[in-house]
């Protein structure tokens, strides 16, 4: 299966400690963060890799090469000028050849079983399966929300009550047609895209995931995920 990991951001917010490369490619024991997401990726089957960069890509490319090294066979989108979320995809979508493909933010590690959103989206007939996790403060973010059959009823809903709730993994299977719906430019997928399909009718779903969960996007998530690595928490 091919998967887009979204790679093109300026990560501004770790420039603090990591200034020379993207941040994805931020060193973690030796080895940029984003070798564990593809480790991760191919452990479930993901063979097909496409990295949509933008700030210093160059530098993924001088990494990865063709892939094989690390299992998997590698191509790159590059960005002109930044797309956003959903921009970038349709940039990289040009290089998608199956009917369907994995899509994740290459800067955050979450352990899922990948299968799963495989089965769901066939059992359900979706056009985007995504995962969710739950956190303590759902008004820190925005809530998105599964009914009890697994549909996607609401999307970065905010809210100021301090309550328990569930929020996107940033993890999707989508279908190769949802390509067509985004338009060329800048656009974003969690802001635009993803609340007017749901407005429209598309089927979407989900389930909640429990598993490991990092954003390497501040100082204090990139040492963690460093004594994590060390500890033997990630492998």
């Amino acid at each position: 299966m091919q998967a887009i990991l979204l790679a093109g951001g300026l990560g501004t917010r770790l420039r603090s400690v990591v200034s020379d490369r993207p941040k994805p490619m931020a060193l973690i024991e030796g080895r940029p963060f984003m070798e564990y997401v593809t480790r991760e990726l191919v452990r479930h089957g993901i063979t097909d890799i496409i990295f949509a960069v933008g700030y210093k890509g160059s530098m993924v490319e001088e990494h990865f090469g063709d892939g094989s090294a690390y299992g998997f066979k590698a191509a790159y989108a590059y960005e002109e000028t930044l797309l956003g979320t959903a921009g970038a995809i349709k940039n990289a979508g040009r290089l998608i050849t199956e009917d369907r493909f994995f899509v994740l933010n290459a800067d955050t590690f979450y352990q899922i079983d990948y299968t799963r959103l495989i089965r769901l989206q066939d059992e359900m007939n979706l056009d985007m399966a995504l995962v969710l996790r739950e956190v303590p403060d759902v008004s820190r973010y925005g809530q998105a929300v599964l009914d009890g059959a697994g549909r996607l009823t609401g999307f970065n809903e905010k809210t100021t009550e301090a309550r328990p709730g569930t929020i996107n993994g940033g993890i999707y299977l989508m279908k190769r047609e949802l390509l067509e719906d985004i338009p060329e430019g800048k656009v974003s997928l969690e802001n635009e895209m993803i609340p007017r399909w749901l407005e429209t009718g598309r089927p979407l779903g989900g389930f909640v995931n429990d598993g490991y969960f990092i954003d390497i996007g501040i100082p204090e998530a990139y040492y963690q995920f460093q004594e994590d690595v060390i500890r033997g928490t990630v492998r």
